[in-house]
C-alpha cells in the first residue's frame, strides 16, 4: 500500500459523471492514507460534483485520511469561492485567493 494515492479529474465534474467519481475516489480514499486530487484539468463543476468533493473530504475525516485537493482550475475555485466553501476544503488556495 503507498502512502499517497493520487487522482486526476478533468473535464467537466457533474451530474453525468458525478456516480462513477464517487466510487472512484471512496476506493482511492480506502486504498491510502492520503489522497491527492490533482483539478487542474476541470473545466466544469456543478453541485453534484461538488457533492462527491465533500463526501469525498467528510469520508477522510471520517476515516482519520487526508484528503489534498491540488492545481485547482478556475473553475474549480469560482464555484468553491462562491459558496464560500473555501474552509471546508481547507485547502490553501481557496482560502487565501
Amino acid at each position: 500500500m503507498s502512502d499517497i494515492g493520487h487522482l486526476a479529474w478533468g473535464g467537466e465534474i457533474n451530474i453525468y459523471r458525478a456516480a462513477d467519481l464517487k466510487l472512484e475516489v471512496l476506493h482511492a480514499l480506502r486504498a491510502a492514507p492520503v489522497l491527492e486530487i490533482d483539478l487542474a484539468g476541470v473545466t466544469e463543476l456543478d453541485t453534484a460534483g461538488l457533492q462527491v468533493l465533500m463526501l469525498a473530504k467528510r469520508t477522510a475525516t471520517i476515516e482519520q485520511r487526508e484528503l489534498r485537493l491540488r492545481n485547482h482550475s478556475p473553475a474549480v475555485v469560482d464555484v468553491v469561492e462562491m459558496l464560500n466553501l473555501g474552509a471546508f476544503f481547507g485547502d490553501a488556495v481557496l482560502i487565501h485567493s
